[in-house]
């Protein structure tokens, strides 16, 4: 499955139905907390291209700073078509990640969204921008009052979830779900079937079925699932 393919069906997938098919895979710590969009109908997939901020230490943070050394230009510089940009900042939100001009660039380099366990600056203007943007808050402080950009494509935590390199990034308008690289060829497929059983299982309920049997599905219900899906 090329990364247009997997995109396309893990786009498909709510966040909820992702974490349910990470769980039953062993994996129960997949879904960011208190990370949520700037806008109601976000929706977005892409692989991890990660930033990790430590606190701000003034003589290490050059003023004016200089685009060349600055760990978080230097990645805005390197991101690239397909990514998301995973800002670890710690929960800490005295100040903001980034503000519109650098979401204005990742968004012409293709990047395909930005996260963050911190805040943003400009909040209202990288919202209206279409780039899908995941964040604990706004605050217009800018970055380093509080904030030291450390490393870019490292290993990270970002609302409590490790997030490495590559993994697969998936927000939609709930929230953000991480899924490792190796597993996400099989967790879409598996969550494009959850998906379709789900629907069947909601007519069902929403036509009067009592959940019993239904919620979760006896042999009887599968059996008529499988027929409505073939019939589909």
């Amino acid at each position: 499955m090329d990364f247009a393919e997997l995109s396309d069906k893990l786009k498909m997938a709510s966040t909820a139905t992702l974490t349910s098919v990470l769980r039953n895979k062993g994996l129960h710590n997949t879904f960011m907390h208190n990370v949520v969009p700037l806008e109601s109908d976000a929706r977005m997939v892409g692989r991890a291209f990660t930033l990790r901020y430590i606190p701000a230490r003034e003589d290490l943070d050059e003023v004016p700073l200089d685009n060349l050394k600055d760990v978080q230009r230097i990645g805005i510089e390197q991101i690239g078509a397909g990514d998301v940009l995973v800002i670890d900042a710690r929960g800490d939100t005295r100040a903001g990640t980034m503000g519109s001009i650098l979401a204005a660039r990742i968004q012409v380099r293709g990047c395909t969204g930005v996260v963050t366990d911190g805040a943003y600056r400009d909040s209202p203007t990288i919202a209206a921008s279409g780039l899908p943007a995941y964040a604990a808050a706004m605050n217009a402080h800018t970055n380093k009052t509080v904030h030291h950009p450390s490393e870019i494509q490292v290993p990270i935590a970002c609302g409590g979830v490790a997030v490495f390199p590559g993994d697969l990034i998936v927000g939609d308008q709930e929230g953000v779900v991480v899924i490792p690289a190796h597993l996400a060829a099989a967790v879409a497929a598996e969550a494009e079937e959850m998906e379709q059983k789900e629907r069947f299982i909601m007519e069902k309920i929403r036509s009067g079925a009592s959940i019993v049997g239904t919620y979760p599905p006896d042999e009887a219900t599968l059996a008529e699932y499988r027929a409505w899906k073939e019939a589909k």
